[in-house]
């Protein structure tokens, strides 16, 4: 089980995780903060759930977690200032506030992959999805799910990317409350970033990506692009060098060659 009192300990946050919802299961934590006829509106709401029907990532990939075994949760931003592409920066916060925690907490090194995967000896520990509410061109809700693959140690079915979690690499049972405070301690820092700062995230994370500068493929669909992964530019997109060539991607699956 979750002990929320030794979450609540180790949660140094003025916003974000203070309205904390925990859930044995529902559909999917980012639905249940999106959808209006719940009414959580308070920004930095938190929905933690132990296991997920409809769990899923990007492209409606399913994310498959074992309950009580690791983290699954969403963050809801709300009544914040998302235009000029922060929206994409608020993807990268998410991924750079485990990257940190993992390292903080258990001494991993922490690979960041374009644009949202997190990875430990090139498996893949967590995964982030950004979805969004908008009246006309305002976005309104900005809730981020993340799922971290924390102590699970065998995985069912066919994967692009191997996954691991943190009990596999380190060889010990994680503390799940500690992991979930210090990744919301983080999270709630480099948000103040994004107005502040924004040249840092993408500076730190660009850090832990190891793909820039190599070869890569970029597929969409059926679309397969080949070229260097030249940068990530000040919005977050991919900047793929094809000869003389620079051309901006702005979704698809990277990999090596």
């Amino acid at each position: 089980m979750f002990d929320l009192e030794f979450f609540d300990i180790k949660l140094d946050t003025e916003i974000i995780g203070r309205n904390f919802i925990y859930a044995e299961e529902v559909d999917s934590t980012n639905s249940v903060l999106l959808n209006k006829s719940n009414k959580f509106n308070d920004d930095g709401t938190v929905v933690l759930s132990e296991k997920q029907l409809q769990g899923r990532g990007r492209k409606d990939r399913v994310w498959y977690s074992n309950k009580e075994m690791n983290l699954t949760f969403s963050i809801l931003l709300n009544d914040r200032d998302f235009s000029g592409g922060k929206i994409n920066l608020v993807n990268f916060a998410s991924s750079l506030a485990v990257a940190m925690a993992i390292e903080n907490l258990y001494q991993l090194k922490i690979e960041l992959k374009w644009p949202n995967d997190v990875l430990i000896n090139s498996k893949k520990t967590a995964g982030i999805l950004i979805e969004s509410t908008s009246a006309g061109k305002k976005i309104e809700k900005v809730v981020t799910g993340i799922g971290i693959n924390v102590n699970q140690t065998s995985f069912q079915g066919i994967y692009k990317i191997p996954p691991t979690s943190i009990k596999s690499e380190t060889g010990s049972l994680v503390e799940r409350e500690v992991l979930l405070a210090e990744v919301l301690n983080i999270f709630e820092e480099i948000l103040h970033w994004i107005d502040n700062r924004p040249g840092e995230i993408l500076k730190d994370w660009k850090a832990r990506c190891r793909m820039i500068g190599e070869k890569i493929s970029v597929t969409e669909g059926e679309n397969v692009k080949y070229g260097i992964f030249d940068d990530i530019d000040d919005e977050g997109f991919l900047i793929l060098k094809t000869g003389r060539r620079l051309e901006k991607i702005y979704f698809g699956d990277v990999s090596i060659g």
